[in-house]
Formats: C-alpha cells, sequence, structure tokens
C-alpha cells in the first residue's frame, strides 16, 4: 500500500507541474505539456512503448504508473491524474461512485496465460474442469489422472502445484475470474468474479511482472499472468481448450478471433469464452479511464487538448501498428471507430475536444 500511495503522490507531482507549466505555454506548443495516467499493469509493455513514441514525436511528457486496474480507478476517482486505465470496465453502479462520468477507449487486446514452472515440461494441454479444480485446491499435484490423461506423452512429475494469484486490485484477475466463473458453476458460486478475491488455495504476488517473477523462480508453480510477460519472461504457458473444445495458444490472430462478435456502443464488453473455433478462451479488451467533461480541478483547455490528442493518437493506426510487436492484439476497426466516436463526446466546459 505504500508503494502504491507512493506513486500516486508522485504522479500527482507530475500533474501539478504540468498544470503549472501552462500558464507560460503558447497555445499550440505542447512540449512544455505533461499527461500523467496510471493503472493496469496488463497492458504496460504496449504503453510504455507507446509513450516513448509519442514523447519522441511530439514533445509531450506522458508518465504512466503500473499500480493495476484498482489502483487506476482510485487515483482518477481522486483527481491525481489525467487517465486511469483497467482491464476491468467499471459497471453503471460503479463508475457512479466517481464525481462526474466517464468514458472508455479501447486501446489493444491481450490474453492472459495460465503459465507454469516444471523442469523439462515445455507442453502441457488443459481441459477446462481440470483448470477450475486446480484453482479450486482439488488438484494439487501436477501428476493427477486427470492432467495426466490429457497429456500421456508427458513425464509429469510427484509435485505439489503452487498457485500464484494477484495481491492488488487487478484487472487481469477480473478477466480470469470472468473467465472462470462462465466455465465453472462451483467457481462461481464459491469465489465468483472480481478484481480481487478470497482465493481457496495459493500464495500472491503484486502486479503481473510479481506473478511472472513468482513463478519463473518456483518450481511447481502454476498461475495466471498477461501473455506479453510470459513471452518477455520465457515462461511456459498451456493450451487452453476454448467453448468449441479445442486447444488454443493465445496469438495475434486466436485473440483476434475472440473480438469478432457484437461490441456496444460504449465498448464495455467482455471477450472471455467466445464461441469462435480459433478463439483463444481468456481474451480481452483493455481500457484508458477519462472524464467526459474536462473543466475540472482547474484544468486548463489546453491540458484536456492534449490529453485526447494523445488517446486520439493511440488508438489510430501508427500507434495500433506497435501492438503486434509487442504481443497485442490490435483493435478491430469497429473497435476504432467506436472508440474514437467516444473521443469526440469529450468536452471542455460543454464544447468537444476533439475537433
Amino acid at each position: 500500500m505504500k508503494k502504491i500511495l507512493v506513486i500516486v503522490l508522485v504522479m500527482a507531482v507530475f500533474s501539478a507541474v504540468a498544470r503549472n507549466n501552462e500558464n507560460a505555454v503558447t497555445a499550440g506548443d505542447s512540449k512544455n505539456i505533461s499527461i500523467s495516467g496510471a493503472g493496469a499493469t496488463f497492458p504496460m509493455p504496449f504503453y510504455n512503448q507507446l509513450i516513448s513514441d509519442y514523447s519522441t514525436k511530439t514533445g509531450t511528457l506522458v508518465t504512466y504508473g503500473g499500480i493495476g486496474s484498482g489502483g487506476g480507478i482510485r487515483s482518477l476517482k481522486d483527481k491525481v491524474v489525467d487517465f486511469g486505465a483497467t482491464d476491468a470496465f467499471l459497471t453503471n453502479t460503479q463508475a457512479a461512485e466517481l464525481s462526474a462520468p466517464i468514458v472508455h477507449i479501447p486501446t489493444c487486446l491481450g490474453a492472459v496465460v495460465l503459465a507454469y514452472n516444471l523442469s523439462g515440461v515445455t507442453s502441457l494441454k488443459l481441459k477446462n474442469d481440470v483448470l477450475a479444480k486446480i484453482f479450486l485446491g482439488e488438484i494439487t499435484k501436477w501428476n493427477d489422472k486427470l492432467i495426466q490423461a490429457e497429456n500421456p506423452e508427458v513425464k509429469l512429475p510427484d509435485l505439489n502445484i503452487s498457485v500464484i494469484y494477484r495481491s492488488d486490485g487487478s484487472g487481469t484477475t477480473f478477466i480470469f475470474s470472468d473467465y472462470m466463473s462462465k466455465i465453472s458453476e462451483k467457481w462461481a458460486k464459491t469465489v465468483g468474479t472480481g478484481k480481487t478475491l478470497k482465493w481457496p488455495v495459493g500464495m500472491s504476488a503484486k502486479g503481473n511482472p510479481g506473478v511472472a517473477g513468482t513463478i519463473k523462480q518456483t518450481n511447481g508453480a502454476f498461475g495466471y499472468i498477461g501473455s506479453e510477460y510470459a513471452f518477455a519472461e520465457k515462461i511456459p504457458f498451456v493450451k487452453l481448450q476454448n467453448k468449441a473444445g479445442n486447444f488454443i495458444e493465445p496469438s495475434v490472430a486466436s485473440v483476434s478471433a475472440a473480438a469478432q462478435g457484437d461490441i456496444p456502443a460504449d465498448t464495455r464488453v467482455m471477450l472471455t469464452n467466445s464461441s469462435d473455433p480459433k478463439a483463444y478462451p481468456i481474451s480481452a479488451f483493455t481500457w484508458i479511464i477519462l472524464y467526459k467533461e474536462q473543466s475540472y480541478n482547474d484544468r486548463t483547455l489546453q491540458q484536456a487538448e492534449e490529453t485526447v490528442k494523445f488517446l486520439n493518437w493511440l488508438i489510430g493506426s501508427d500507434a495500433q501498428a506497435v501492438a503486434q510487436k509487442v504481443d497485442y492484439a490490435p483493435l478491430p476497426e469497429k473497435a476504432v471507430s467506436l472508440a474514437k466516436t467516444i473521443l469526440k463526446s469529450v468536452t471542455y466546459k460543454g464544447v468537444p475536444v476533439l475537433k
């Protein structure tokens, strides 16, 4: 908690500095403007790359703190950042807890993978019922007959399964638990869906980087992380059974397949357990959230303009082309169109910011 508070305070300082600098900046000059955001670690490698590219391109300083989706929502609620980031969209009830209406801007798609650490084992398949039993504490050994039945060619050790989960309020946890609630009635009734949960078994680690690091260092570990962290750390992950019964690995194609269905106008939709036979089953959008009316806390028009300009660039073709390079799937055309419409609804003193 102390670390989160420190990060949030740092972000607040960046925002304060930016607002002070604005008085000395001429209209249209963004070099002294600073934009700050905080939230989800799931898309952080993508955001870090884009922020570096954008700052180099425009001279606008953009800072981002990966403190988890829960932290990003709180930071926006407290108005210490220009935007929050979350992998779990806010429900109407949750959004009503903020002081003013917000909008959701989807930025890319990603996958949550089930990563493991077993010496000498580089390929595993898991059925949904087996996955649920592991996280419910009903299967505790790697050589359990139900795991072995799906992997007859693999020699599985007589080793305890060490389940690893997120300790912080996490959109990755929300995505994973949303999927688990869809595939397991028992999970839905006893654990449910949320950014924080009462876990039946396992030990916790903070953030996707923390979970990835713990899995990599722990023989017998098994946990859920954003796929990009598994790729970066070279941690093996399972082929997971999708709704059509196929065992699928995450890829740009399989994650994109999960987004082929209907997307509502506000883009708030969960893509888990897609019926598309080619879809990876734990795929999801991730969102940036911001206040629909930007004239709050003495924000200037220029601060609002630079915030919206950055987000409009982020969902544009140049930025979306980066997604695949860092193991994310770019937004489908329909999502881009909806996101641009949503951005056009953002106002400053009632006037649209994006022209």
